[in-house]
């Protein structure tokens, strides 16, 4: 089933915002889709939901018992709520001993049987094995982004903007999208070289984890430990063999994006658009912002940021805003 007649009713159609002052500072008309205001907080519910559902409707005849996977947060949060709290399919969800604990606490409350691994010193993998060995068969694991469905779910970002912005015979010249694993650019990438062709997509990723750049200069998927950045929707290791693919096809440059430069977004965003948005939610407009500093990007230009999400601890939000890093 197509991703977005799967979510129809279930996700939310986020809205795309505009700021004059943000068109003013940087001399382009910017749209900003709001990943932040969808359910769970963050754009990782649409994917969720689009592979669970797939689960349930074909398993070979098999019956679905439950939900395996692994993830930092927001990926934890949509399965919990996508799989458990909405299905009523159980979830248990492998999770770092420091993720955030708003993203913790939230996936438990969706119903999400939490286990924890230490993510300097364990291979989530490796732990994601013997756990799915206690699990009862007919359990599948669904990874936070190197999943074809999951990836179509994230694709309905891009398609929803395209669309939205279509409407009102918009046509962009450029969109920032931030990177991780590559889900939600590769699924973006998808939706968006069907609409609009000539618009480019430019991943940004922070500068300390900067694998998916490297990966896509060398032509073979780079993996590098696990990166010391306040993003935290970015702190993978390395791409899916699936998201490299698409990327490799689809994305035309990463560039990277300091600690430094994504407070400064989550200043912006919160007092010149009045939203919480998370470090990771930030990474795009940081991007924008480095390339029309830089002079690549045109005056004039039509340029989409994605907001991939809101899911940050308040005392964490504004620790970050008040200090200096």
């Amino acid at each position: 089933a197509d991703a977005a007649a799967v979510l129809a009713g279930v996700a939310h159609h986020t809205p795309t915002e505009t700021s004059r002052t943000l068109d003013d500072q940087l001399g382009v008309s910017c749209f900003v889709k709001c990943e932040n205001m969808q359910r769970m907080g963050a754009f990782k519910f649409r994917g969720a939901y689009t592979a669970v559902n797939h689960y349930l409707n074909d398993t070979d005849g098999k019956e679905l018992k439950g939900v395996l996977t692994y993830s930092s947060g927001n990926h934890a949060q949509a399965i919990a709520l996508a799989s458990t709290k909405t299905l009523g399919i159980p979830s248990t969800i492998i999770m770092p001993t420091d993720a955030p604990t708003l993203k913790l606490k939230a996936t438990q409350e969706y119903g999400g049987n939490v286990v924890f691994y230490d993510r300097y010193t364990e291979k989530r993998d490796e732990v994601a094995q013997k756990v799915k060995a206690t699990l009862p068969e007919g359990t599948v694991f669904i990874p936070p982004y190197n999943h074809k469905y999951v990836i179509a779910g994230q694709g309905t970002v891009g398609k929803e903007l395209i669309e939205d912005l279509q409407s009102k015979s918009i046509a962009l010249d450029y969109l920032f999208v931030c990177v991780g694993g590559g889900g939600l650019i590769s699924g973006i990438s998808l939706a968006v070289k069907e609409l609009s062709p000539k618009t480019q997509i430019i991943g940004v990723e922070p500068e300390a984890g900067n694998d998916a750049q490297q990966s896509l200069e060398q032509g073979q998927i780079v993996h590098i430990e696990t990166p010391k950045t306040i993003a935290d929707g970015a702190q993978t290791q390395h791409l899916g063999d699936l998201t490299f693919d698409i990327m490799q096809r689809n994305v035309s440059k990463i560039i990277t994006v300091t600690d430094e430069q994504l407070v400064d977004e989550m200043k912006f965003f919160g007092e010149r658009m009045k939203m919480i948005v998370e470090p990771t939610g930030c990474l795009g407009l940081a991007g924008l912002r480095k390339l029309v500093s830089s002079g690549e990007i045109e005056k004039g230009a039509k340029c989409g940021v994605i907001i991939s999400g809101g899911n940050v601890d308040l005392e964490r939000y504004c620790k970050l805003i008040s200090s200096t890093i």
